[in-house]
């Protein structure tokens, strides 16, 4: 082995060297080549024989006749001494070349590998062969990285035998073609000369082109070299709205703020809201909400109550954009609030979680769904006029500072679509430390509600809403404080102890809500609400609440983002009652001042888009019999509303 070795090494150091050198950068990788094929071409060589070679040759074919019959290289010769080395390379004769091709042929086309060193064996795999060896690196290097040298079936090498000249053209042969084709492969990608040549005329024949996108890259890159330097914040981004509002009531029995109007007075005002999100990982948001208004609501009807002067009008007057009254224009935080991800029962296959805490001004709509479309705009400028058909009034129970989680089911979600259950506290004093009052002592909310949609243009949602509500304070009220404070309803259904007669008194209240939402087509959506609230007045009884209403909507009617709609009902109204018998005589006189009548709710309105940021809303809202009154007379609200976003 060590002689054939030798003799390899010395006589293709030169050129395997350069050509291993100039390849190594290219077939780094475990590129994949073609098998290879080695063929000594014989036919091409001019070949001189000299006697002395055929000699040698005769005698190296004398000895392969010893040799097994399956052998596919040239049969090992004697040991020859250095004296020999020049005959051990000499050509064969005319008469013995074929057969000699034929096995160099077979020699170098034996088992060739597609990869670089890539699952082969190295030196080890020939039995003849020991690390011991001094040109056993040598030989492994070259199997492993390429596999180009074969042995004999048997599993030797035969590394001490003479190498002929044809054999090391062979070996070389199969070696370089190897590399040739490690280094096609791993260059496959490579740009050619051709392609270089393209580009260039591609170049010339749009280089104004490429001169005028030049310059625009420049200025766009100088305007956002100026944004970066004067942008407000990297983390925060600003909405806003602005609503104009021209109203009136064509009734002459309404007030607003208490003073009596008369008939054709109108009430110009405005609602401001400035918004600032800003995110801190990208899925979270912090909402600071600054707000200003100066439009008082309608208040409706009266009671007839002469123990309680102060009931005159109702709540059913609110409009969305009297909920952010601010007096004259004064701005305050009206919602502060921090939205995050919330990922605690992942494994349960609870996935699209978030959690919600509000330091202010919190209310139910803001986590939980209230499945009224093209009704429902957050008490904003683009939905319905009134409060009672944007949302189910158990939405406004309650409200101010706290926290809820809204858990999303990926289970159910398969089967009904998106399916969220929301779970929430609110407290409306719970910024004040005093007696009575607080995060957990004074009035509070607490709400569960499961949502589902199903086929994907069917929602429904049940809501149900835990309360106490302190004295003189009520019911529908948003978290606001005092008997005063309520956003939709009568006042009887606000403030159920004064409206039979026996005072202010605590209420603890349970409410109970359905929410459904159709949309057969795009043109149409149908939705509704039911709430029944059951109210205990604290050591006095029990009273009945109700309220329902269904609207239609019409979107993109005559012009995309255009919505057309209508909505009937009945605002929140007491309808039934259960007292102590100590208060019969009470509430039985008062029953003689008053009336537990039912008026209905009916409102249209036609938003019409102007543009991306501006809509115009006009509208009418008509309501029998306020304040659960048949002796008030019915309410015509005319609204033309305006509404500015950015």
């Amino acid at each position: 082995m060590s002689k054939l070795l030798w003799k390899f090494q010395i006589i293709g150091s030169a050129a395997l060297g350069a050509v291993l050198a100039l390849s190594s950068a290219a077939i780094a990788s475990d590129s994949k080549a073609p098998k290879q094929v080695a063929l000594a071409d014989a036919q091409q060589a001019e070949v001189t024989l000299e006697s002395s070679e055929v000699s040698t040759l005769a005698k190296e074919k004398a000895v392969d006749a010893v040799e097994p019959a399956n052998a596919i290289v040239p049969p090992e010769t004697l040991e020859l001494q250095p004296s020999q080395l020049a005959q051990s390379f000499s050509t064969p004769s005319a008469d013995n070349t074929s057969e000699v091709l034929e096995e160099i042929n077979r020699y170098s086309t034996e088992n060739g590998n597609n990869s670089l060193g890539a699952q082969v064996e190295g030196a080890a795999k020939f039995r003849d062969v020991s690390p011991s060896d001094w040109a056993y690196q040598a030989l492994d290097d070259l199997v492993k990285r390429y596999d180009c040298l074969v042995g004999y079936p048997n599993g030797t090498f035969r590394g001490n035998r003479a190498l002929s000249r044809y054999e090391f053209a062979a070996g070389l042969n199969a070696c370089l073609n190897q590399i040739e084709r490690l280094i096609a492969a791993a260059t496959a990608d490579f740009v050619t000369k051709e392609d270089l040549e393209k580009i260039r005329r591609l170049l010339q024949d749009f280089e104004a082109e490429l001169l005028v996108l030049g310059t625009r890259v420049d200025n766009l890159e100088a305007r956002v070299a100026f944004l970066e330097d004067h942008q407000f914040s990297t983390t925060t981004k600003l909405r806003g709205e602005v609503i104009f509002a021209l109203t009136n009531n064509f009734g002459n029995d309404a007030s607003i703020s208490g003073v009596t109007t008369g008939i054709g007075e109108a009430a110009f005002g405005d609602r401001v809201r400035l918004e600032f999100n800003t995110s801190f990982t990208g899925k979270d948001r912090l909402v600071t909400r600054l707000a200003a208004g100066n439009l008082s609501a309608f208040r409706l009807g009266t009671t007839g109550l002469s123990t309680d002067p102060n009931t005159t009008g109702s709540f059913e007057g609110y409009q969305t954009f009297n909920i952010g009254n601010t007096g004259n224009n004064n701005v305050i935080v009206d919602w502060l609030a921090y939205y995050f991800p919330f990922q605690g029962f992942n494994s349960l296959g609870v996935e699209n979680s978030y959690a919600y805490i509000a330091a202010a001004g919190g209310i139910w709509s803001d986590i939980a769904p209230t499945t009224n479309p093209y009704f429902e705009d957050f008490d904003g400028g683009n939905g319905a006029l009134s409060a009672f058909a944007s949302e189910n009034p158990i939405y406004r129970i309650g409200g101010g500072a706290g926290g809820a989680i809204s858990f999303g089911f990926s289970p159910i979600e398969s089967v009904l679509g998106p399916s969220t259950v929301t779970l929430g506290y609110l407290a409306s004093e719970a910024s004040n430390p005093g007696a009575g009052q607080g995060l957990l002592n004074g009035n509070y909310a607490a709400l569960g509600q499961i949502n589902f949609n199903a086929f994907d243009y069917f929602a429904v949602g049940l809501t149900y809403v835990h309360a106490y509500h302190g004295t003189d304070n009520a019911l529908f009220d948003l978290g606001g404080a005092g008997r005063q404070s309520g956003i939709v309803g009568s006042y009887l259904a606000n403030n159920p102890g004064r409206g039979l007669g026996v005072g202010a008194t605590p209420v603890v209240s349970n409410s109970y809500g359905a929410e459904v939402a159709f949309r057969p087509t795009d043109w149409l959506s149908v939705s509704g609400f039911i709430t029944k609230t059951d109210a205990r007045l604290i050591g006095v009884g029990d009273v009945d609440i109700w309220t329902y209403g269904a609207g239609l909507a019409l979107p993109d009617l005559g012009k995309e983002g255009n919505v057309l709609g209508f909505f009937a009902g009945i605002q929140p109204t007491l309808k039934g009652f259960s007292v102590s018998p100590q208060f019969n005589a009470t509430v039985s006189n008062t029953l003689t001042q008053t009336r537990l009548d039912e008026g209905w709710h009916l409102e249209g309105f036609y938003k019409y888009q102007v543009s991306d940021n501006i809509s115009i809303t006009p509208g009418v809202i008509w309501l029998t019999r306020p304040n659960q009154n048949n002796n008030s007379r019915s309410a015509v609200i005319g609204t033309l509303r305006t509404t500015f976003t950015f």
